[in-house]
């Protein structure tokens, strides 16, 4: 993933270390918390894996340029109902990351741009969830609507935070807003496909009762909230 280096440029790309901060301050708040619930060796593991995703979805996954920037299947979604938020945030962080030092290392100035645009809508997908899905459910359980609003929450956050940094860094031009509009255009059409990978992930850790209790996946996938 990478917002046109193009974009926010000079003294302005400051803005993007102050939110790329907070947003790592927050994960850093949520990694503790897992840390203390269910210990190292299940963070880093639900870390690792989640990082190996975020990797396929930048390089391997297809993806192409539209607008202001790329369109990537990134299941953030996924992420937070397999592995928890804690593992996800730090699997964007770190998959985001090693692209950009082996593969892209032209996005790395614009890393901590790229970083608040992933994490943050997973924070918001947090704060939905705990809203729309019931204590006593398990994630495994899950309605198509309660994916779709968590796929929506997600993409729709991405959008918005890229239409943010276009418009804060370029400003206003009829171009600038034309690609802009293309780029969230294309990039929601992820909302109809990112639902059914959830619930067809979901359904395929259903018949994995297993993992329940492996420390791989987060405890919610299985079970109801403590």
């Amino acid at each position: 993933m990478h917002i046109e280096e193009h974009l926010v440029q000079g003294a302005k790309i400051i803005l993007s270390y102050g939110t790329a901060a907070a947003a790592a301050g927050y994960a850093v708040k949520l990694a503790w918390d897992t840390l203390r619930d269910r210990g190292a060796v299940s963070l880093a593991a639900r870390s690792a894996l989640a990082t190996v995703a975020v990797f396929c979805f930048f390089e391997v996954f297809p993806h192409w340029p539209v607008g202001v920037s790329e369109v990537h299947l990134i299941l953030g979604s996924t992420l937070f109902l397999l592995f928890g938020a804690a593992p996800a945030a730090i699997g964007l962080a770190l998959g985001l990351l090693v692209q950009g030092l082996f593969f892209a290392p032209f996005d790395l100035p614009q890393y901590g741009m790229n970083v608040t645009t992933l994490l943050v809508p997973l924070f918001a997908v947090q704060a939905l969830a705990a809203r729309i899905i019931r204590p006593d459910t398990a994630y495994v359980d899950l309605r198509y609507g309660q994916a779709l609003a968590l796929s929506t929450a997600y993409q729709g956050g991405v959008v918005l935070w890229v239409g943010f940094w276009a418009l804060y860094g370029t400003g206003f031009e009829a171009e600038n807003i034309q690609s802009t509009l293309n780029f969230g255009g294309a990039y929601m059409l992820v909302i109809l496909l990112e639902p059914l990978v959830d619930l067809a992930v979901l359904a395929g850790a259903k018949a994995l009762r297993g993992l329940a209790g492996s420390g791989l996946v987060t405890r919610r996938l299985h079970n109801a909230a403590a």
